[in-house]
């Protein structure tokens, strides 16, 4: 900043909110990272075990960061035929601006995802 330059932000633009908080951004950087030579699809959703035991025997069993973005908005739960979290609208647009920015994913290691979003 130079010398006599405000300080302050202009409250007309102000800079996005992080949408995603750090544990949730890795366990998005997890579900779309290539397994065994797959590249993962957005659109598929993300698998979500089910318990296999006990009095919730059969219910998805979300992990934490899942269900964070559950209760936020930014993902929703879909049951049938197999449990699967989907991003909601806001949840795209979200992951289109954690997709776009370098710091937050590697553009050439998610280079999949940036041309399923449109990115690229």
């Amino acid at each position: 900043m130079k010398i006599g330059q405000s300080s302050t932000m202009s409250l007309a633009n102000p800079p996005p909110p992080d949408d995603f908080n750090a544990a949730e951004r890795a366990y998005i950087r997890r579900e779309l990272d290539e397994v065994f030579t797959t590249l993962p699809a957005v659109s598929d959703g993300f698998l979500v075990r089910t318990r296999k035991t006990g009095p919730n025997s059969g219910e998805p069993k979300i992990p934490p960061a899942g269900q964070t973005l559950l209760e936020r908005g930014l993902m929703r739960l879909e049951r049938h035929p197999a449990p699967r979290l989907f991003f909601t609208e806001a949840g795209f647009v979200a992951l289109k601006r954690m997709m776009s920015d370098a710091q937050h994913a590697d553009p050439k290691k998610f280079n999949h995802i940036r041309k399923e979003l449109g990115i690229e």
